[in-house]
Parts: structure tokens; sequence; C-alpha cells
């Protein structure tokens, strides 16, 4: 095998809570965290007789080397695997960068994922969690994808019962967030309302949208909306158009709208490109890993 291609799902928060700062810097959390079917493709090659990593992309000032996620874990793989074997690798991209998507995450997930492949190792996906892990928070969801919870810094995962059938808009707007920022500015919080997490779960699989939807929530949501109002404006966009329920992801910008089904969500989604100023707006749905 000479040449693998791996799909980077994005992901969005159905709900996040942010129990609080560790001591090494890392947050504790808990999240219900779901792939969605908008993804980067990763190319990856052999470089016969040649021990290096030569990275590209189809996005201007995209970094390609060391500061890349998918740089580190392809070089990861080639130390922990003591592979001399070198590697090109090319970038997609369709995920909104630095969206609360987990775009780099998904890309380096998928870097794992097809290096395994490309040079046969045989790792079980549990294997590449834990290597994941050393890259970020949000890659070892998106080893596998689907819907789960995530506890921990993340790195702790347990699959859920599927989200109710729907339909979804992702908007992105066009400003850009610092997640150091958001999560300093959410420590410096005196009162937060926290979304019953453990209820969610129970519900999943029991319940139907409307109900799943009134348990959905995000801390952070309030924090950046107070620095970035437009989330606010194309959250009551999205209901004014249908959505039974909308929402920031992540730490935001991103923000989006569950319909209940497709007809409803594309209409909304001409609104919104029709309304225009926006770096991202999609019509998609809830996806695992293929």
């Amino acid at each position: 095998m000479d040449r693998v291609y791996e799909k980077a799902y994005g992901k969005i928060n159905l709900s996040l809570d942010v129990l609080g700062r560790r001591k090494d810097g890392y947050h504790d959390v808990s999240m219900v965290m779901q792939t969605v079917y908008i993804y980067d493709v990763i190319t990856l090659s052999k470089l016969e007789g040649k021990d290096e990593i030569v990275l590209t992309t189809d996005v201007e000032g995209l970094p390609t080397g060391e500061g890349n996620i998918v740089y580190k874990a392809i070089k990861l793989i080639k130390e922990e695997y003591g592979i001399d074997t070198g590697v090109s690798a090319h970038i997609e991209k369709h995920l909104p960068i630095a969206a609360g998507m987990g775009g780099g995450s998904a890309d380096a997930a998928a870097a794992l994922r097809g290096m395994n492949r490309l040079f046969e190792l045989g790792l079980k996906s549990e294997r590449l969690e834990e290597l994941g892990v050393r890259l970020g928070a949000d890659v070892p969801f998106l080893i596998k994808g689907g819907i789960a919870l995530a506890e921990g810094i993340g790195e702790k995962l347990t699959a859920l019962p599927a989200f109710p059938e729907c339909s979804l808009v992702i908007v992105k707007p066009n400003v850009s967030v610092s997640t150091k920022e958001v999560y300093e500015a959410f420590d410096s919080l005196t009162e937060v309302v926290h979304p019953n997490i453990k209820k969610l779960t129970d519900s999943l699989g029991k319940e139907d949208l409307r109900y799943i939807v009134k348990l959905l929530g995000n801390v952070l949501e309030d924090v950046t909306i107070k620095r970035h109002g437009i989330i606010d404006e194309i959250k009551k966009l999205l209901v004014e158009s249908g959505a039974v329920f909308s929402m920031m992801t992540g730490s935001g910008p991103t923000v989006f709208g569950i319909f209940e089904n497709e007809e409803k969500a594309v209409m909304a989604g001409k609104r919104l490109s029709e309304i225009g100023g926006f770096e991202l707006v999609e019509v998609t749905r809830c996806q695992g890993l293929e």
C-alpha cells in the first residue's frame, strides 16, 4: 500500500460543561460530542528513499511544518514504530479553521488512522486514541467519531445511543475566537448554569428530538457571545427559520441549528446564504465515520 485517503469528520458539541481548571492548565470537562458530515480529506503517500515528512495543503497560510498537527501526528507514529520511510501528506480543507468544530484535531485523527493503514501497523482504535491524546484533547474522540460522552480533558470516552434523526444547519460567522481567552474568561465567572449531561445521556435512545434538545447546553456560549454578538444573531435567525434548537459549538464561533427534517434545513440554509456575510453555511446531518 503506497497511498491512503482518510476523511477527517468535524464535530459539534451537543452539550459542553466545564467542571474546573486543573493544575496542568487543562480543564476537566463533560461533553457530548457528535461528528457531522463535513470533512477534510487527508492523503498520505510513502516517499521511498527519503526519511522526511512533506506536508502540503490547499489553504494559503496554513503551517506545513512542525507547527501543523498533521505533521505532528505523522511524526509521532514514525517515532513510536521506528518507521524510516518518508511520508507525503496533503490536507484538503473543507472544515472551517478555528471554528469550534475540531478541524485540526479531526485532521490529526485522520492522519493517525491513515498512518496505521499506510504502514499496515494493525493498531486498534484504543491504541490510536492513546496516541491521539498527546496531540490534543479532541483527537481521541475523532479517531472513531459518532456520538460519545467525553470526560477528563476529553480523552475518557463512552459511546452513546444515537442522537434522534434530524438535519443540521451549521453557520460560521467571519470572526475568530481564541479558545484560550474564552476559557480564561470562563474561569473568572462566579455563577454558571451547568447543563444536566447525565439526564441527556440517559435520555438518548429513549426520548424524541423535541425532548432531547431541551437538555442541550454549552457553558462557554455566554462568554463568547459577550465578545461576538453575531453568534446570538445567528442563533435567532436559525430558530426564526424553523430550527427546534440552536447553540454554539465548542468555544465558538460556529453555531448549529437542529431541524426536524431536511426540507426545513435546506430552506433555512438558503435563507442564511441569501443574507450573506458568513464564512460557512452548510446543511448537513449527524454522521459516524465510514
